[in-house]
């Protein structure tokens, strides 16, 4: 049976849904990074083992839409310094609703992905964006 443990991801893009939904001060500084460096692990055993990696999380509970405070690019950075410098990680942030996107905006992400090489790796958001996910 085929585990993360013994998949081979070299060449693959791996989809992963993270919990990055973690504690913010008034500064956009993150106060709790436990839920992000649970999952170091997963995402360093693709980039170790040649895959790319798409990862998937929210950030809070908007009420009315998307807001700039519920944004993962407030914790990009703080990504960045989870420990991915021996496996060459390089986060970028693409904006939250795919469907919202201009058709300028749509090419260029499609085309990030598809160029993601080895040890690439993209960062997007995902739920609880949309009023109607409240009612």
């Amino acid at each position: 049976m085929q585990t993360i443990d013994n998949y081979n991801f070299k060449n693959k893009k791996a989809l992963i849904r993270v919990d990055f939904n973690v504690p913010l001060n008034e500064k956009f500084e993150i106060t709790d990074d436990t839920r992000m460096r649970a999952a170091v692990p997963t995402i360093k055993k693709v980039l170790a083992g040649g895959g790319s990696v798409i990862l998937m999380s929210h950030l809070g509970r908007p009420k009315n839409g998307p807001e700039d405070k519920f944004s993962l690019k407030h914790i990009q950075k703080h990504l960045e310094e989870c420990g991915f410098e021996e496996v060459g990680g390089d986060f970028t942030y693409i904006p939250n609703d795919l469907k919202d996107v201009t058709p300028e905006q749509r090419e260029t992400i499609d085309k990030m992905v598809e160029r993601l090489e080895e040890f690439d790796d993209v960062q997007t958001v995902y739920t609880n964006m949309k009023p109607a996910e409240e009612e």
